[in-house]
């Protein structure tokens, strides 16, 4: 997840960098910006909307918060209906720009992250297997042959937002290499949830409309080939490509992974040539020459859009996407999804114990193993500022399950989940975001206070 530096931050460059005069609303927009840039911000809302759907739903209004969600909303188009409910629209349709930043930031690591090359994928790509083989065995081992086995991939994914929250919670005393290699488990772990859901959670397949998804994904392709820069069309196509895979039976919101894999991660403008083309231009906007000019507007269009392109498309949307990912599409996900009737049987009941095993034991045994694996290979190393005890704190933390794993219950058991499972989930994290920053305090060295 992208944050902004606070060098970056309005505050500094009110008088000197930024030309436009201050506004009153400037005022008010200013601290819910400066909010919106803090790293466990988007936790901290992720937080507040799952403890409103806890309290709505087992209030006395239970019944109607529950029932707004399955409210019908319908789009035709001649013989062709699109008829489904809030719940399934935010699910399918809302969650899918989420996956597409997800496969933004999988490109991005590809490209020029931590996952560019085998020294530095190594670790966190076994430190990710081991973080989902492991919950995946111990869930199946405690389900085998019951109708609850069809959650096993449930306890597997890890919810970065949360993670993040905690590690901002802890401030300077965790290490960078250690959120960077948490980052770098929960993109590849991202990666491996997204071929649970392609592979294990896909029934039946209509493969005309396949085919038509898998048109428009070339149309995209070909598009980028050609050099088309303008939005719109990939919009466009995108937006039926999805529509194709939702009819053909596989989970549409594959299709954001795809097309933000297929974003390119170069920019075409060097700053250098955009420089020159401003000196050039500097004279256009005298005073006396900018009042005479007659295409003002296409001056202004031309440089807003060599702006543009002095960085790729892939930074360009994930700078631009993720606070509505992270601010609107997951708390609306967790309204949606985290309203679980508080039971206490729940809690005795064998899924809802095969998910928090899963989470609490199984992700951090898996993690830590796997990792150890690889590091006695030879094959990958503990970075310096990390050793093993900081490790298994941060291998609990990557127990908060949250947002991926409400997704995959739903999946797994029809449009509104199992409560069995959510309450897992939310036990499960819970107690996996507790015990992690426990250990994390414990054994994290303490950050010395100059005098």
């Amino acid at each position: 997840m992208q944050t902004i530096n606070e060098s970056t931050s309005p505050d500094t460059q009110d008088d000197v960098d930024f030309p436009l005069p201050e506004q009153p609303v400037d005022r008010i927009l200013r601290p819910l910006a400066r909010f919106l840039h803090i790293e466990a911000a988007s936790g901290l809302v992720l937080v507040a909307c799952t403890l409103v759907a806890l309290f709505a739903a087992n209030s006395s209004h239970a019944a109607s918060y529950l029932a707004f969600w399955h409210t019908d909303i319908t789009l035709g188009f001649g013989s062709f209906v699109f008829h489904h409910s809030l719940h399934h629209v935010i699910n399918d349709g809302l969650m899918a720009i989420f996956f597409f930043v997800i496969g933004l930031e999988v490109k991005r690591e590809l490209a020029h992250g931590s996952l560019s090359s085998w020294k530095l994928a190594s670790l966190p790509i076994a430190a990710a297997i081991g973080g989902m083989v492991v919950p995946a065995a111990i869930y199946l081992t405690l389900q085998y042959g019951q109708p609850g086995m069809r959650g096993w991939g449930i306890p597997m994914a890890t919810d970065i937002a949360f993670v993040i929250g905690c590690l901002a919670l802890l401030g300077p005393r965790v290490p960078h290499s250690l959120r960077v290699l948490l980052l770098s488990l929960a993109i590849v772990d991202d990666i491996g949830a997204i071929l649970v859901i392609a592979i294990g959670y896909t029934s039946s397949l209509d493969y005309g409309y396949l085919l038509l998804a898998v048109l428009c994904i070339v149309t995209v392709q070909v598009l980028s080939r050609i050099g088309v820069r303008s939005f719109p069309p990939y919009v466009i196509v995108g937006a039926v490509a999805w529509l194709m895979l939702h009819e053909s039976g596989i989970h549409a919101t594959l299709i954001g992974v795809i097309l933000g894999l297929q974003t390119p991660a170069r920019a075409v403008l060097l700053p250098e040539r955009f420089r020159e083309y401003l000196n050039r231009k500097k004279e256009d906007f005298e005073d006396k020459r900018w009042a005479l000019h007659r295409h003002r507007i296409g001056a202004v269009h031309e440089v807003q859009r060599l702006t543009r392109e002095l960085v790729s498309p892939l930074e360009y949307l994930e700078i631009t996407l993720h606070p509505w990912t992270a601010f609107v599409i997951m708390p609306l996900f967790a309204l949606a999804n985290a309203g679980v009737v508080i039971e206490l049987s729940n809690l005795g009941d064998s899924v809802a114990i095969a998910v928090v095993l899963g989470l609490v034991i199984g992700k951090p045994l898996g993690i830590l193993l796997f990792s150890w694996i690889v590091v006695r290979l030879g094959w990958a190393k503990l970075p310096d500022s990390i050793g093993w005890p900081i490790l298994v704190g941060g291998s609990c933390l990557a127990g908060i399950g949250f947002t991926m794993a409400l997704f995959i219950d739903g999946l797994a058991f029809g449009a509104d989940g199992l409560d069995t499972a959510k309450t897992g989930v939310l036990v499960g994290s819970a107690a996996s975001g507790l015990l992690g920053m426990g250990l994390l305090i414990w054994t994290l060295p303490r950050v010395q206070v100059s005098e």
